[in-house]
């Protein structure tokens, strides 16, 4: 049974990827996600923060809306508190893993202004990534920006990092663009070696008693799977790049749901905590059961098999879907 796929290049033995989060801090922690069999690993991010913590276009950008960060923001200082001594640091780590795994190590590097952070796109290349994951993330709250010059800044970002390293990228996006599809498409074009749909942001709360806005993180949970499977199989065959489904990956049947759907690879990062790093033992296991029970010999024979391009109702993704699934109610 051959569970081999290929992302970004790069040949991996699965689908399974434990995404960017701090777990992989841990040298000790990343060799057992590599002895649960995990594909690859994707570094937690490098913030622009961490990068540059004092510039002015920064103010700018992220004066507002700035506590929506796609991971925990716990996990690095307070903006007086940044320093490039924490971009040294994430360098050093990347050569440690690679020195300690053998499966891909893939950087991420998470920032919005255009700027000297994106200097550590060749730096993160030159410790020995494998490739890069670009974590792109940015609330529009001025209301006299348009949604055009909020794309543009998204295909500038690209093509500034695609100019500086040779080792495949790809981009984290989230779903909130006008016409995605579009969007995909312009990012490919700019240069993106892979879309990885999508990004999971962290939502501020408000504390009622204490009239004050609080910060928790909640782990995803599968049901959070659809978005990213329906546009997944839209995109699958009409993009020129590498999909990645991220958000929503517990199961083996996520898993399988995804790759049909035209994922490369699946990323999880929140069961891993849940569960702990051996789930991926078990997932990978479930797997090839049910590629056993239903006669599948690879995952390339299943891939994209449930996506637009492979449907005899593609309308099935489309604005049909709302009207059966409103009807399934009643």
């Amino acid at each position: 049974m051959d569970l081999k796929t290929k992302y970004l290049g790069l040949e991996l033995k699965n689908p399974v990827v434990p995404s960017a989060s701090p777990l992989s801090a841990n040298v000790d922690t990343v060799k057992k996600m590599e002895d649960s069999g995990a594909a690859a690993v994707v570094m937690y991010s490098l913030f622009e923060e961490q990068i540059v913590h004092e510039q002015k276009e920064l103010d700018t950008f992220l004066a507002q809306g700035s506590e929506s960060f796609a991971e925990a923001l716990s996990y690095f200082p307070e903006p007086d508190e940044f320093h490039n001594v924490h971009a040294e640091e994430y360098l050093e780590q990347i050569r440690k893993l690679k020195e300690a795994v053998d499966i891909p190590i893939i950087g991420s590097l998470n920032g919005v202004s255009a700027g000297g952070w994106m200097d550590y796109a060749k730096k993160i290349e030159e410790a020995g990534a494998d490739a890069l994951e670009l974590n792109i993330y940015y609330i529009p709250t001025d209301p006299n920006m348009t949604s055009e010059q909020v794309e543009q800044m998204y295909i500038d970002d690209v093509k500034k990092v695609k100019e500086t390293v040779n080792i495949p990228v790809a981009v984290k996006v989230g779903p909130f663009f006008t016409a995605f599809a579009n969007m995909a498409k312009r990012l490919t074009d700019a240069g993106a070696d892979g879309l990885v749909i999508f990004n999971r942001f962290y939502q501020p709360d408000i504390d009622i008693e204490a009239l004050d806005v609080v910060h928790d993180l909640e782990f995803s949970t599968s049901y959070e799977l659809r978005l990213p499977l329906r546009w997944l199989a839209i995109l699958y065959g009409q993009v020129n790049a590498s999909l990645a489904a991220t958000t929503g990956i517990h199961t083996a049947n996520d898993v399988l749901k995804a790759v049909m759907a035209g994922a490369d690879v699946t990323m999880m990062a929140s069961v891993l905590f849940q569960k702990g790093i051996k789930h991926i033992a078990r997932v990978l296991g479930d797997i090839k059961y049910w590629m056993e029970a239903h006669e599948y010999e690879s995952i390339e024979q299943m891939k994209g098999s449930m996506s637009v391009k492979s449907l005899a109702e593609p309308a099935a993704y489309m604005r049909a879907n709302y009207m059966k699934t409103l009807q399934s109610i009643i």
